[in-house]
């Protein structure tokens, strides 16, 4: 079960090094409207970067069992993350980066999951940090980064709001819509 969840964390990696690289392309074509975020743009990488390494080493060193009902918990929120994650970047499209980018005017999605919330790919971090560590009971991993996740989302969030919110058509649209979760927050 151990190579099992290294690979898992290890494809996560390189799926992060994946949208890096789209990421990359899309602001070489759009380099104005990439927004500078000095400080944390690198604290978001070395947050993900940890998903990857944080939970091996729990494993390994605190030599952590494998739960299975944890396990099966932690998976079914991974498939249902992936799940939301194609549909918001089907919606989003080109749009979506792992950096925050001013939209042109008419590159405000609104429908799809962003019917229901402002940041549903967010949600999916949030879902995916938490339980990706779990798989294999990394709890420490899964709490450390949980944290370190909601203080860059904090910070992320704001100012990701301050660019979209220039735009009259994402102010309306968005106006009476809970960040993440309908009707909560």
């Amino acid at each position: 079960m151990i190579a099992l969840f290294v690979v898992l964390l290890l494809a996560t990696g390189v799926m992060r090094l994946g949208e890096m690289a789209v990421s990359w392309r899309r602001m070489k074509a759009r380099p104005d409207a990439v927004i500078d975020e000095p400080w944390l743009f690198p604290l978001m990488a070395l947050l993900h970067t940890g998903l990857v390494f944080l939970p091996i080493a729990e494993v390994f060193w605190l030599d952590r069992p494998v739960v299975p009902a944890l396990s099966a918990f932690a998976i079914a929120l991974l498939v249902g993350a992936t799940a939301l994650r194609v549909w918001t970047l089907s919606t989003i499209g080109g749009s979506w980066n792992v950096r925050v980018v001013a939209p042109p005017a008419d590159g405000i999605a609104t429908t799809g999951p962003y019917a229901f919330i402002r940041h549903p790919n967010y949600l999916v971090v949030i879902l995916e940090i938490a339980a990706l560590p779990l798989v294999h009971t990394a709890w420490a991993a899964a709490i450390a980064l949980s944290a370190l996740n909601a203080f860059v989302l904090f910070h992320r969030i704001r100012t990701e709001e301050a660019v979209l919110a220039r735009n009259p058509r994402w102010a309306e649209a968005f106006r009476d819509k809970a960040r993440l979760v309908p009707g909560v927050l």
